[in-house]
């Protein structure tokens, strides 16, 4: 079915030129384009607005080189269309980023690129999206920003010495950005440890936080080939937001993140990786850990992860501590959804290859109406 989109004078600021769909999706990773797929095959008039200026843009700009995905190609499809690579081999952020660009171009997706949301209002039944001179309407939205939101770094950063070369793990690229000198860690969880291990050949390096476990296999063994199929099962099907398991495990996926899943501490101690206390505070220009020692290093990365920032959305969908109120992406503002949270629905829920099941479930929802 033919996409149809409609241009029309509204009351907006002068007389700014408006256009209306059926549906506006934000954001174009891999959720977006997944919503999308299940939109063109219900029909209707519909867009995806993304702010990178390329599709694929954020696994360009805010991942290390050496980045491969925890889950091997079988598992990296969007609806449709599989993973194309080796269903064993584990895809890297570039691969990722040109296959959700095939993607939208295959399916013959209606992405916009470098269209940064300003603002979501609602103006009557109907939803208002704003980016710069930029205005459109729809009857839903569906908000697929992903979980690459804000970075998340303490506020006492700035306190660091200025020689301190240092910068967060979406800024990180490779070890030629850092200084001669010591690197230190900030946070123990997959980010971390994998780019300790890459800088720990050049640099001593510290790791800094609580340990977070690790997945009992190593995922590119033979072995995993017979324990990942249960392991995904188990995250996808187990972990949900319907089983008391999933209910339990949810706030502390959350609150603390996954376990290690491709360095495990072995790896870490034959890199010569020192493991130590949280980061706590700054002090005469030094990072200073919880058990009150000084770190004199000349780098530091801050894998703190993100934290999502939707004060850019004015519908009263968040409760007084700002948390989404939503049921597997549907809020109570009727025709808002959200996909491609952490936990929105399984655990799986954020990955290129869950993503799906959450998509098509809202998409449902609003061909429904």
């Amino acid at each position: 079915m033919a996409i149809q989109e409609t241009v029309i004078e509204s009351g907006g600021d002068e007389g700014q030129a408006t256009e209306a769909f059926d549906t506006i999706v934000i954001g174009g990773g891999q959720a977006g384009l997944a919503v999308g797929y299940y939109l063109k095959r219900s029909g209707g008039s519909f867009v995806i607005l993304d702010a990178n200026e390329r599709i694929g843009g954020s696994w360009r700009t805010r991942t290390w080189d050496s980045l491969r995905l925890f889950t091997p190609a079988r598992y990296d499809g969007l609806p449709g269309w599989p993973f194309p690579a080796p269903g064993w081999s584990y895809p890297t952020a570039r691969e990722t980023a040109d296959y959700l660009e095939a993607y939208a171009a295959r399916f013959e997706l209606p992405v916009r690129t470098g269209m940064t949301v300003d603002r979501l209002t609602k103006d009557g039944e109907r939803f208002v999206v704003t980016c710069g001179e930029r205005r459109f309407e729809a009857a839903q939205v569906v908000v697929a920003t992903g979980f690459y939101g804000t970075p998340s770094v303490p506020e006492f950063r700035a306190e660091l010495d200025p020689g301190i070369v240092q910068m967060h793990s979406s800024e990180y690229r490779d070890p030629s950005q850092l200084r001669p000198g010591g690197v230190l860690l900030v946070g123990a969880g997959n980010s971390g440890a994998d780019i300790a291990i890459e800088v720990s050949k050049t640099h001593r390096t510290w790791l800094s936080g609580p340990d977070k476990g690790q997945v009992p296999v190593r995922i590119e063994s033979r072995l995993a080939r017979f324990v990942l199929p249960i392991l995904w099962f188990v995250a996808s099907h187990v972990l949900t937001v319907k089983t008391p398991l999933g209910r339990k495990a949810r706030p502390h996926v959350l609150a603390n993140g996954a376990p290690r899943i491709r360095v495990k501490t072995d790896d870490l101690d034959a890199a010569g990786v020192e493991r130590v206390p949280k980061t706590v505070a700054v002090g005469d220009g030094l990072p200073v850990l919880e058990d009150g020692r000084a770190l004199e290093v000349a780098n530091v990365i801050w894998c703190t992860g993100f934290r999502q920032d939707f004060s850019w959305i004015d519908v009263p969908v968040f409760d007084e501590q700002q948390e989404l109120r939503q049921e597997r992406g549907i809020t109570s503002e009727s025709g808002l959804y959200f996909v491609g949270l952490d936990f929105l629905y399984s655990f799986t829920s954020e990955n290129v290859g869950g993503v799906g099941r959450d998509a098509r479930y809202v998409a449902k929802q609003i061909a429904s109406r």
